[in-house]
């Protein structure tokens, strides 16, 4: 709780307040609203932004902290100190809470509050913010159920993948494979190869710089040298995802057990190995399929043009119709697979 003896409430909305111009042009990205109450009066005051947040048209209804409880989610209100207690002690306490509003839609709104009392000690008013967190908060369930799924597919199949930035010399090692090599950040940062088995340390080490200096997409296969002494062989699919600039930000990899599961690749690793396919694979896939440019155009939904772009290299590595077009393909029957090092296969899998 914050509490301020101001020699006037500091009205978020009218008033002398300086920066209201600016709260009206943060409010009207629709995101905010402000509003105040003044015990005395029993004035309350809501800014347009937080009508709009709430549902209601600027001054389409009186502002009414009873109104705003009514709004609230039941399993929410608790949250939300009761009117008596307000009035009375002057207390506004921070928290996020979602509302419903007249249209039925839901969105999740922080609050944030201060309390004024007079030079006695006696509670004045009360004044505060409305954010409005909705996308943030689905973002945040998004990653957590991300992290549950990253973590099953570990157990699971010993599977995982992972994303080092470009142009650092600070190696950093995913968690699942310090998980399973019982190895610290600090040792994997001293020396990289002590993931391996002792006998194959210097081998791997001079194949994987070899392999990343060329900048192309490889596969390897290696032992992992593995908590409590065991060991593992373990396939890693290594894929350089370029910037616009045709420069390689990232090394994504999508790593597995070779005796397990052998599962798909997702987000940068996808889009690294999207990246690898170049026009002649593309060629070589129409052919397996005995398809022209324009069933792949059909199939994919792109144009003649940019399909004849695609196989004569002129479309950017990361473009969306690349994407359209390898996906059309693999739900033809294609796969694309690394194999011996660098070198990547197009296969007829069905």
């Amino acid at each position: 709780m914050n509490q301020h003896t101001p020699s006037f409430v500091e009205a978020p909305f009218g008033g002398d307040f300086p920066d209201r111009d600016f709260l009206r042009l943060v409010e009207a990205y629709g995101l905010t609203g402000s509003w105040t109450w003044t015990f005395a009066t029993d004035e309350q005051v809501w800014s347009p932004g937080l009508y709009r947040l709430l549902g209601f048209a600027p001054g389409a209804v009186r502002a009414d902290y009873g109104l705003f409880l009514s709004l609230v989610h039941p399993e929410d209100r608790p949250l939300i100190e009761a009117n008596a207690r307000v009035m009375r002690d002057g207390i506004f306490n921070d928290h996020t809470v979602r509302v419903i509003r007249p249209d039925g839609s839901l969105r999740v709104l922080a609050n944030r509050g201060t309390a004024y009392v007079t030079p006695e000690g006696r509670p004045r008013a009360v004044a505060g913010v409305a954010l409005d967190v909705t996308d943030a908060e689905r973002l945040a369930i998004l990653h957590r159920e991300e992290q549950r799924r990253r973590r099953a597919l570990f157990e699971q199949a010993q599977a995982w993948t992972h994303a080092s930035p470009c142009g650092t010399s600070y190696r950093i090692a995913s968690r699942e494979l310090l998980s399973l090599t019982g190895l610290s950040q600090q040792d994997f940062h001293a020396d990289w190869t002590r993931i391996l088995v002792p006998e194959e340390r210097a081998r791997v080490h001079d194949r994987i710089q070899t392999l990343l200096a060329a900048g192309r997409a490889f596969v390897v296969e290696q032992h992992l040298a593995l908590a409590g002494g065991e060991r593992g062989l373990f396939r890693g699919v290594f894929v350089p995802v370029r910037g616009a600039d045709g420069r390689i930000e990232t090394w994504a990899s999508l790593n597995s057990r070779v005796d397990g599961i052998r599962p798909a690749a997702t987000g940068l690793a996808r889009c690294g190995l999207e990246q690898a396919v170049q026009g002649s694979h593309i060629r070589a896939a129409r052919g397996l399929l005995d398809w022209s440019m324009a069933q792949l155009a059909a199939a994919s939904g792109l144009s003649l043009s940019t399909v004849r772009r695609l196989e004569d290299g002129g479309e950017g590595q990361s473009s969306r119709s690349r994407h359209a077009a390898i996906a059309a393909l693999q739900q033809a029957g294609i796969g694309f697979v690394f194999i011996d090092g660098n070198t990547l296969a197009v296969a007829r899998v069905r």
